[in-house]
C-alpha cells in the first residue's frame, strides 16, 4: 500500500523514486546552508528539524510524531502510547563518548518516531553528534550493508557490534561534503532492505 503523500503517487515505486530525489536534495541543502548550527544537537527536537527538512515536500507528517504503531520484520519498535515518554528519556541520555553517542542512536531507532524516513534522518542526526562531541564523522561507504542492518537488528539486545561497525568507519574529515554526500546515498542503499508493516491502534 502507499502511502499517503502530498505528491498524490499512488504507485510505491515512483514515490520511492521521487521520494529518494527529492530528499536527497534536501539532505545536501542541510550541509551546504548550514541549517543546523544552531539546533540542539542530539536532541529529538533537532531530529524532528532533520526530518522535516527532508520530507515536509512529500507528506504531511514530516517531523511529526506517528500516530500508529510500526514494526519491521517482527520487530516492533516503541508502542505509540510509550513514545513521548521514551524521547524524553532519550533527550537525557549522555553523549560524550562513541559508546554513549551509539547507544543513544540505538534506542532513538528502537523508538523510531516517525512514520517513514526514521533511519535516513537518523543516520544525519547520528553524524551530527559524533561531530560535535567528538570531531568525527562516519565513512557509511566503508559499511557493508548486510553487517550493518544484522547489527541493527541485534543491537536492542547486543550493541556491541554496531559499536565496533561503526567505529572503524569512523573518520576525522568531518567537514567534507563528498563523505556526507556518500553518507546520503548509502542510507537509500541500507533503507531498501527492509518494508514497513503498519499496525492500527
Amino acid at each position: 500500500m502507499t502511502i499517503e503523500n502530498k505528491l498524490g503517487i499512488h504507485d510505491s515505486l515512483e514515490l520511492a523514486r521521487v521520494e529518494e530525489k527529492i530528499s536527497k536534495k534536501k539532505a545536501k541543502e542541510l550541509f551546504d546552508n548550514a541549517i543546523l548550527n544552531q539546533a540542539d544537537i542530539g536532541t529529538f527536537a533537532s531530529l524532528q528539524i532533520i526530518h522535516k527538512f527532508l520530507f515536509d515536500e512529500i507528506y504531511d507528517f514530516a517531523g511529526k510524531l506517528r500516530d500508529v504503531n510500526i514494526s519491521k520484520r517482527g520487530f516492533h519498535f516503541a508502542p505509540r502510547i510509550y513514545l513521548e515518554s521514551a524521547l524524553a528519556d532519550i533527550d537525557q541520555m549522555p553523549q560524550t563518548t562513541l559508546d554513549e553517542i551509539v547507544e543513544k542512536y540505538v534506542t532513538m531507532n528502537i523508538a523510531h518516531p516517525f512514520r517513514e524516513g526514521n533511519g535516513r534522518a537518523a543516520r544525519i542526526w547520528l553524524d551530527l553528534i559524533l561531530k560535535k562531541e567528538l570531531r568525527k564523522v562516519i565513512d557509511w561507504s566503508k559499511i557493508d550493508k548486510e553487517d550493518y542492518l544484522l547489527a541493527m537488528e541485534r543491537s536492542p539486545i547486543r550493541d556491541i557490534e554496531i559499536k565496533h561497525i561503526l567505529k572503524a568507519a569512523l573518520c576525522d574529515d568531518y567537514d567534507n561534503r563528498e563523505i556526507y554526500i556518500k553518507g546520503i546515498d548509502h542510507s537509500y542503499y541500507y533503507e531498501g532492505y527492509y518494508s514497513f508493516k503498519t499496525i492500527d491502534l
